[in-house]
Protein backbone atom coordinates (compact mmCIF):
# COMPACT_ATOMS: atom_id res chain seq x y z
CA UNK A 1 0.00 0.00 0.00
CA UNK A 2 1.14 3.46 -0.72
CA UNK A 3 0.96 5.54 2.33
CA UNK A 4 -2.06 7.96 1.51
CA UNK A 5 -3.63 4.38 1.37
CA UNK A 6 -3.02 3.66 4.72
CA UNK A 7 -3.90 7.00 5.81
CA UNK A 8 -7.48 6.34 4.14
CA UNK A 9 -7.38 3.01 5.90
CA UNK A 10 -6.60 3.97 9.39
CA UNK A 11 -9.48 7.10 8.45
CA UNK A 12 -11.95 3.87 7.46
CA UNK A 13 -11.28 1.93 10.45
CA UNK A 14 -11.66 5.24 13.03
CA UNK A 15 -7.89 4.78 14.01
CA UNK A 16 -7.31 7.99 15.44
CA UNK A 17 -3.50 7.62 17.04
CA UNK A 18 -2.55 5.55 13.28
CA UNK A 19 -4.16 8.28 10.98
CA UNK A 20 -1.83 11.09 13.21
CA UNK A 21 1.33 8.37 13.41
CA UNK A 22 1.03 8.93 9.21
CA UNK A 23 0.25 12.49 8.95
CA UNK A 24 3.04 13.05 11.40
CA UNK A 25 5.38 11.17 10.00
CA UNK A 26 4.25 12.29 6.10
CA UNK A 27 5.36 15.53 7.62
CA UNK A 28 8.74 14.68 8.49
CA UNK A 29 9.16 13.67 5.05
CA UNK A 30 8.37 16.83 3.89
CA UNK A 31 5.42 15.90 2.34
CA UNK A 32 3.57 19.67 1.10
CA UNK A 33 0.67 19.71 4.23
CA UNK A 34 -1.64 20.87 1.17
CA UNK A 35 -1.71 17.55 -0.56
CA UNK A 36 -1.72 15.73 2.73
CA UNK A 37 -4.92 18.04 3.44
CA UNK A 38 -6.34 17.10 -0.16
CA UNK A 39 -4.76 13.68 -1.50
CA UNK A 40 -5.12 12.13 2.50
CA UNK A 41 -7.65 13.54 4.84
CA UNK A 42 -10.10 14.89 2.19
CA UNK A 43 -10.36 12.01 0.39
CA UNK A 44 -10.54 9.91 3.38
CA UNK A 45 -13.38 12.25 4.52
CA UNK A 46 -14.96 11.92 0.90
CA UNK A 47 -14.66 7.90 1.17
CA UNK A 48 -16.46 7.43 4.87
CA UNK A 49 -19.28 9.69 3.67
CA UNK A 50 -20.22 7.75 0.35
CA UNK A 51 -19.89 4.47 2.26
CA UNK A 52 -22.19 6.13 5.27
CA UNK A 53 -24.80 7.62 2.45
CA UNK A 54 -24.31 3.52 1.13
CA UNK A 55 -25.12 1.87 4.19
CA UNK A 56 -21.41 0.60 4.64
CA UNK A 57 -20.92 2.66 7.52
CA UNK A 58 -22.98 3.51 10.69
CA UNK A 59 -23.05 6.37 12.89
CA UNK A 60 -20.84 5.05 15.94
CA UNK A 61 -18.27 4.13 13.31
CA UNK A 62 -18.57 7.37 11.35
CA UNK A 63 -18.12 9.53 14.48
CA UNK A 64 -14.71 7.31 15.20
CA UNK A 65 -13.71 8.43 11.41
CA UNK A 66 -14.79 11.99 11.61
CA UNK A 67 -12.53 12.56 14.65
CA UNK A 68 -9.27 10.61 13.42
CA UNK A 69 -9.84 12.95 10.38
CA UNK A 70 -9.83 15.64 12.64
CA UNK A 71 -7.01 14.76 14.95
CA UNK A 72 -5.12 14.94 11.14
CA UNK A 73 -6.45 18.39 10.63
CA UNK A 74 -5.35 19.62 13.72
CA UNK A 75 -1.46 19.21 12.82
CA UNK A 76 -2.22 20.82 9.66
CA UNK A 77 -4.06 23.74 10.55
CA UNK A 78 -0.66 26.01 12.01
CA UNK A 79 1.30 24.68 9.06
CA UNK A 80 -1.35 25.82 6.45
CA UNK A 81 -1.75 28.95 7.94
CA UNK A 82 1.69 29.52 7.80
CA UNK A 83 1.66 28.96 4.13
CA UNK A 84 -1.25 31.17 3.56
CA UNK A 85 -4.12 28.75 2.98
CA UNK A 86 -7.15 29.66 2.80
CA UNK A 87 -9.97 27.75 4.41
CA UNK A 88 -12.51 26.33 1.84
CA UNK A 89 -15.39 28.52 3.42
CA UNK A 90 -16.64 29.29 6.80
CA UNK A 91 -19.26 27.67 8.69
CA UNK A 92 -20.71 28.68 12.64
CA UNK A 93 -23.00 25.76 13.64
CA UNK A 94 -24.86 25.19 16.66
CA UNK A 95 -27.79 23.12 18.46
CA UNK A 96 -31.30 25.29 18.63
CA UNK A 97 -32.36 26.60 21.63
CA UNK A 98 -34.22 24.00 24.30
CA UNK A 99 -32.11 21.03 21.88
CA UNK A 100 -29.60 19.57 23.97
CA UNK A 101 -28.47 17.04 21.85
CA UNK A 102 -25.11 17.65 19.77
CA UNK A 103 -23.92 14.34 18.73
CA UNK A 104 -25.08 14.88 15.03
CA UNK A 105 -24.26 18.37 15.37
CA UNK A 106 -20.47 17.51 16.47
CA UNK A 107 -20.15 14.83 13.80
CA UNK A 108 -21.09 17.64 11.35
CA UNK A 109 -18.18 19.87 12.86
CA UNK A 110 -15.68 17.45 12.61
CA UNK A 111 -16.29 16.48 8.85
CA UNK A 112 -16.59 20.15 7.59
CA UNK A 113 -13.27 20.90 9.88
CA UNK A 114 -12.18 17.48 7.54
CA UNK A 115 -13.10 19.39 4.86
CA UNK A 116 -10.97 22.40 4.95
CA UNK A 117 -13.70 24.60 6.42
CA UNK A 118 -13.10 27.15 9.57
CA UNK A 119 -16.06 25.98 11.97
CA UNK A 120 -17.06 27.54 15.16
CA UNK A 121 -19.53 25.53 17.36
CA UNK A 122 -21.68 27.56 19.41
CA UNK A 123 -23.03 24.13 21.08
CA UNK A 124 -26.10 23.24 22.21
CA UNK A 125 -29.45 25.41 23.30
CA UNK A 126 -28.27 28.53 21.43
CA UNK A 127 -30.82 31.26 21.98
CA UNK A 128 -31.63 32.95 18.21
CA UNK A 129 -29.83 36.09 19.38
CA UNK A 130 -26.30 34.34 19.74
CA UNK A 131 -26.95 33.00 15.90
CA UNK A 132 -27.85 36.65 14.86
CA UNK A 133 -25.14 38.22 16.89
CA UNK A 134 -21.91 35.70 15.16
CA UNK A 135 -24.12 35.67 11.45
CA UNK A 136 -23.69 39.66 12.00
CA UNK A 137 -19.88 39.56 12.58
CA UNK A 138 -19.29 38.97 8.74
CA UNK A 139 -16.93 36.29 9.35
CA UNK A 140 -19.14 33.33 8.42
CA UNK A 141 -20.83 32.21 5.12
CA UNK A 142 -23.04 29.80 6.35
CA UNK A 143 -25.32 29.37 9.62
CA UNK A 144 -25.60 26.12 10.48
CA UNK A 145 -28.41 24.81 12.83
CA UNK A 146 -29.60 21.41 14.09
CA UNK A 147 -32.92 20.36 15.81
CA UNK A 148 -33.62 16.98 16.68
CA UNK A 149 -36.97 17.48 18.83
CA UNK A 150 -40.46 18.32 17.49
CA UNK A 151 -40.09 20.63 19.96
CA UNK A 152 -37.25 22.66 18.63
CA UNK A 153 -38.63 23.24 15.20
CA UNK A 154 -40.50 26.57 16.71
CA UNK A 155 -37.11 27.78 17.97
CA UNK A 156 -35.61 26.96 14.77
CA UNK A 157 -38.00 29.02 12.68
CA UNK A 158 -37.89 31.66 14.82
CA UNK A 159 -33.97 31.81 14.69
CA UNK A 160 -34.31 31.98 10.56
CA UNK A 161 -37.21 34.56 11.09
CA UNK A 162 -34.49 36.40 13.32
CA UNK A 163 -31.57 36.14 11.13
CA UNK A 164 -34.05 38.06 8.61
CA UNK A 165 -35.34 40.64 11.13
CA UNK A 166 -31.94 41.68 11.84
CA UNK A 167 -31.16 42.23 8.18
CA UNK A 168 -28.10 39.90 8.74
CA UNK A 169 -29.97 36.47 6.26
CA UNK A 170 -28.33 38.27 2.95
CA UNK A 171 -24.98 37.65 4.57
CA UNK A 172 -25.31 33.94 5.12
CA UNK A 173 -26.16 31.11 3.44
CA UNK A 174 -28.56 28.77 6.69
CA UNK A 175 -28.11 25.26 6.42
CA UNK A 176 -30.33 22.98 9.17
CA UNK A 177 -30.56 19.07 9.46
CA UNK A 178 -31.93 16.72 12.60
CA UNK A 179 -34.32 13.87 13.26
CA UNK A 180 -36.74 16.59 13.04
CA UNK A 181 -36.77 17.72 9.78
CA UNK A 182 -37.09 17.02 5.95
CA UNK A 183 -36.88 19.11 3.21
CA UNK A 184 -40.46 19.99 2.76
CA UNK A 185 -40.20 21.32 6.34
CA UNK A 186 -36.63 22.74 6.35
CA UNK A 187 -38.10 24.77 2.93
CA UNK A 188 -40.92 26.00 4.87
CA UNK A 189 -38.71 27.19 7.90
CA UNK A 190 -36.73 29.58 4.86
CA UNK A 191 -33.61 27.37 5.18
CA UNK A 192 -31.24 27.55 2.28
CA UNK A 193 -30.05 24.15 2.46
CA UNK A 194 -30.72 21.01 4.36
CA UNK A 195 -29.15 17.96 4.94
CA UNK A 196 -30.04 14.75 6.48
CA UNK A 197 -26.74 13.05 7.67
CA UNK A 198 -23.23 14.62 7.67
CA UNK A 199 -21.96 14.19 4.79
CA UNK A 200 -24.37 15.31 2.98
CA UNK A 201 -24.10 18.52 5.01
CA UNK A 202 -20.52 18.56 3.67
CA UNK A 203 -21.78 18.79 0.29
CA UNK A 204 -24.57 21.19 0.60
CA UNK A 205 -22.22 23.40 2.24
CA UNK A 206 -20.12 23.39 -0.85
CA UNK A 207 -23.43 23.72 -3.15
CA UNK A 208 -24.26 26.92 -1.30
CA UNK A 209 -20.99 28.43 -1.31
CA UNK A 210 -20.60 27.28 -4.90
CA UNK A 211 -17.78 24.89 -4.36
CA UNK A 212 -16.87 21.84 -6.49
CA UNK A 213 -18.91 19.27 -5.31
CA UNK A 214 -18.63 14.81 -5.23
CA UNK A 215 -21.35 13.18 -7.35
CA UNK A 216 -24.57 13.58 -5.52
CA UNK A 217 -25.13 11.29 -3.32
CA UNK A 218 -28.26 8.83 -3.18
Amino acid sequence: METFDLLHQAVHDGDDRKAVEIVEGLLKKGTDPVHLLNQGLIASLEKVGKDFSDGLLFLPEVMLCAHAINRGTQLLEPLLAEAGVQPRGSVVIGTVKSDQHDIGKNIVSMMLRGAGFRVKDLGIDVDPEVFVAEAGKGEFQVVAMSALLTTSLPWLEQTIQALDKEGVRDGVKVLVGGAVLDADKAQAAGADGYAPDAARAVDKCKELLGLATDSPRE
